[in-house]
């Protein structure tokens, strides 16, 4: 299994997988830029490679996360077209630092009148965004943690967008737990149901990366609120247990994004490990060369 967490870019792209590779993670995920901000990076190439050339040394994957203000339903002729220039800015680092993918939040709904309106615009975006992109790194598209029946919560919804875009191929999916459990998507006792599903739809295939967090609240609360993997949360180990389970989800990095107040990520990386790792401690990454 391949674990890892959310890092810090403060000592750089090379210097974010090397904080990765101190806490035995086997990936890792970082903000591309500013996290509050879309303005354009004009980022350090050189270093970006050294990440790449790192992780491609010591069994690392990593991906990015798009700004916080990153939206594909923006209200305005204005929004979108910086939307657009800060993905592909993001992209474009993320592919030189050489990360699976940038993870891009679903889109909200826009108009009350009329519900597919929201889908036509997130369509266009990604349309727009990847028409020209060459490079290896995928959107990613993440499920939201609405109530049942908001936007974003079915893995319908995101296999039909990224099936109406003009270029399927560059989009793949970001499954986070928390959000899962908080939509009913998943509600710790149905994951036989989900994976079938998924399995039909074929949205595993698509599938690259995993935010791995547990809730704060009991599902279909509709409550984005991350907790730690053991014993703060309202999913349990063992309802985890069939989720980590999962052949098709065996290959694919599992990123915490949980908060460090009573426990540090490289702890509970440790932890995962010790549960769910191949030789119970050791699963984690190569040696340096």
């Amino acid at each position: 299994m391949k674990f890892g967490s959310h890092v810090s870019i403060r000592d750089g792209y090379s210097g974010a997988a090397k904080l990765a590779a101190s806490m035995n993670a086997s990936a890792f995920q970082y903000f591309p830029k500013n996290p509050r901000s879309l303005s354009i990076k004009d980022f350090n190439r050189d270093d970006a490679a050294a990440c790449k050339h790192y992780c491609a040394g010591n069994g690392l994957e990593s991906i990015a996360h798009t700004p916080y203000p990153t939206t594909l339903t923006p209200k305005t002729a204005p929004k979108r077209e910086t939307v657009v220039d800060s993905l592909h800015n993001d992209l474009e680092i993320a592919n030189a630092c050489g990360s699976l993918g940038i993870v891009v939040h679903f889109g909200k709904q826009i108009s009350p009148d009329d519900p597919l309106a929201s889908y036509r615009l997130m369509i266009d975006m990604l349309n727009d965004v990847l028409r020209e992109w060459k490079g290896n790194c995928k959107i990613l598209l993440e499920n939201t943690a609405g109530k049942p029946g908001t936007i974003g919560t079915t893995l319908e919804e995101l296999i039909q967008v990224r099936n109406l875009c003009e270029h399927p191929e560059k989009i793949g999916f970001c499954l986070d737990t928390c959000h899962a459990f908080a939509s009913g998507l998943w509600n710790g006792n149905n994951w036989n149901e989900v994976l079938d599903n998924g399995i039909e739809l074929g949205y595993f295939d698509h599938l690259l990366a995993i935010h791995f967090n547990n809730s704060k609240y009991s599902p279909e609360s509709g409550k984005d609120r991350h907790a730690n993997i053991f014993d703060h949360g309202y999913i349990t180990t063992d309802q985890f247990d069939q989720l980590l389970h999962t052949p098709p989800l065996r290959d694919i990095p599992f990123i915490l994004e949980t908060p460090k107040e009573e426990i540090s990520h490289k702890d509970e990386i440790k932890q995962l490990q010790e549960r769910w790792g191949d030789d119970k401690g050791n699963s984690g990454r190569k040696a340096e060369r």
